[in-house]
């Protein structure tokens, strides 16, 4: 079976499609123009963030079962037209909840503790900054917490028992279930509260038409003035020229964003020169380790179809109920190797 790589991934899932006895091809760019002949002949795609899988792109992938994420977002495809030709789409949801909530968490400490300007002031003599006071405790402050799925929730536990945060959350599409799960410890708000009540920010909700520019210039008016936002998610979440106004004014104290409405961020954009904003380059969930567990279960999944089992975090589900795949995941299935 054929697996195209449109980006290398590690070695550690490269050695288990080989065990499995799978052909890999490894695309040498991610430009559309270098992956379509390449996606005809292919079986599976494991798929990182460099490029975009399309309708047109799909039209000529006559072979395709499947298409692995190694992410937990599926923004770079087209999962309707995924859908239409019965291809299964599959993410890695949950495998990079732990590094993102370490990343976030390390953001909300180096901006409430100004490391970055105190790092700047040391570096130019200015050992006298640490009369000014500026750092700010974490401890007994509240955090909002837009979005409360798995990585919401896990950085909500953390501040809680490590640093006796009150936790606030809105997430419009939390069941009842869970909201009763969690209710001992987690105050559930509308968002005009959150936005009003809460010391540091956290956005954790996918990109959508329902939550593109979710934060807004209105969205912003309403926070502290000495809040702090940290964006994880997605870019387009949060219109970027309405958070670098509110910044450059003081209305808002600090961001932290690991994420962009256009990716790599231009070097004229204006948030590159404030210095009460962290930028860092998506990389939340790309720690050593976490990358590792991405490949290896977007690999996983490949292998779980190829050898008649159902994968987890299939994406379309009703794919799955086609004869196509009725007779297939029927199959006897493949052992590993």
């Amino acid at each position: 079976m054929n697996v195209l790589l449109p980006q290398a991934i590690e070695s550690e899932a490269i050695d288990l499609l080989e065990r499995n006895n799978c052909t890999i091809t490894t695309a040498p760019d991610p430009e559309p123009a270098t992956i379509l002949p390449l996606i005809k002949d292919a079986h599976s795609l494991i798929l990182r963030t460099g490029i975009t899988i399309t309708r047109d792109m799909l039209e000529a992938a006559d072979k395709l079962m499947v298409i692995s994420r190694t992410g937990g977002g599926l923004d770079n495809v087209d999962v309707a037209a995924a859908s239409e030709k019965g291809i299964i789409v599959t993410s890695n949801l949950g495998v990079n909840t732990i590094s993102v909530v370490e990343h976030v968490l390390s953001m909300v400490l180096a901006l409430s503790k100004k490391l970055s300007i105190m790092d700047q002031a040391v570096r130019q003599g200015n050992f006298g900054i640490r009369y000014r006071n500026l750092p700010r405790d974490i401890s007994g402050k509240t955090i909002g917490l837009l979005g409360f799925g798995r990585i919401g929730c896990g950085l909500g536990k953390i501040c809680r028992q490590a640093f006796d945060m009150q936790v606030m959350a809105y997430d419009p599409y939390l069941t009842d279930e869970k909201k009763n799960e969690c209710c001992s410890w987690v105050h559930m708000v509308g968002l005009n509260e959150l936005l009003s009540k809460s010391d540091f920010i956290s956005i954790h909700v996918p990109l959508t038409d329902q939550t593109h520019h979710l934060i807004n210039d209105a969205e912003l008016a309403l926070m502290k003035p000495d809040a702090i936002l940290i964006n994880a998610s997605r870019g387009g979440v949060v219109n970027e020229t309405a958070l670098f106004k509110a910044l450059q004014k003081k209305k808002i104290a600090a961001a932290g964003l690991d994420v962009f409405s256009e990716e790599p961020v231009a070097t004229d954009h204006p948030l590159l020169k404030l210095d009460n904003v962290i930028l860092t380059p998506h990389t939340a969930a790309l720690t050593s380790e976490c990358v590792i567990r991405m490949a290896t279960e977007a690999a996983q999944c490949v292998l779980d179809v190829f050898g008649g089992r159902q994968p987890q975090n299939v994406a379309n589900p009703q794919v799955l109920e086609s004869g196509r795949w009725k007779r297939i995941l029927s199959q006897q299935p493949v052992p590993n190797c």
